[in-house]
């Protein structure tokens, strides 16, 4: 056993519970900065992804230490904003699911657990009955790995979005990890089809 199948074997990849929002949350704080998310927030997302019994919100942990985590909301549980262009899907909105966020501790970085977390989460809202889901990567990480790692698994680019998360928009309270309170990173809009799972 190599040295990478065996550390990614120690690692479970299960669904999110409520016991595991305190450290989703200040993992999202480590590595997205502070604003990003709170207790009321994560909740009412949390929520937002369990449709007919099915949570598609996962975790990524190694005993007791949280690596990462995927929040994604069901299809037909969310509003697509301003930032969506669902004319561009080629899908119907309400059988598509969004996905929020796939984050991962530094040290889990680089050796597959993104593209577990979203296949967990994907395969769960297809049971859901949704036929493909959205999500905004961030264009700026690291090496632009976001991008890269949800084309890997098959997601397309539908558009970029400068400024997504600018603070005069609607997230007052983020603080980006590289802007700082001035956030000018892009969201590039893609989609992900589960005709391929």
């Amino acid at each position: 056993m190599t040295s990478e199948s065996s550390h990614l074997s120690s690692i479970t990849v299960r669904p999110m519970t409520e016991d595991d929002f305190d450290s989703v949350i200040a993992l999202g704080l480590k590595v997205h900065g502070g604003g990003y998310l709170d207790i009321p927030h994560l909740q009412a997302l949390w929520h937002s992804g369990i449709k007919d019994g099915i949570n598609p919100s996962y975790v990524a942990v190694r005993g007791d230490e949280l690596l990462g985590f995927r929040l994604t909301l069901a299809a037909g549980q969310w509003q697509p904003d301003r930032w969506c262009s669902p004319e561009l899907w080629q899908l119907p909105k309400d059988k598509v699911c969004y996905f929020k966020s796939n984050t991962l501790a530094e040290a889990a970085r680089g050796h597959g657990l993104g593209g577990r977390l979203l296949l967990a989460s994907a395969r769960a809202c297809a049971r859901q009955g949704a036929l493909g889901g959205i999500a905004h990567l961030w264009q700026e990480s690291p090496h632009n790995a976001a991008v890269r790692y949800f084309a890997k698994a098959g997601g397309r680019l539908i558009k970029a979005h400068p400024d997504r998360w600018n603070q005069s928009h609607d997230n007052p309270d983020y603080v980006c990890v590289r802007c700082g309170t001035d956030c000018h990173c892009t969201a590039c809009e893609m989609l992900l089809s589960f005709d391929k799972l």
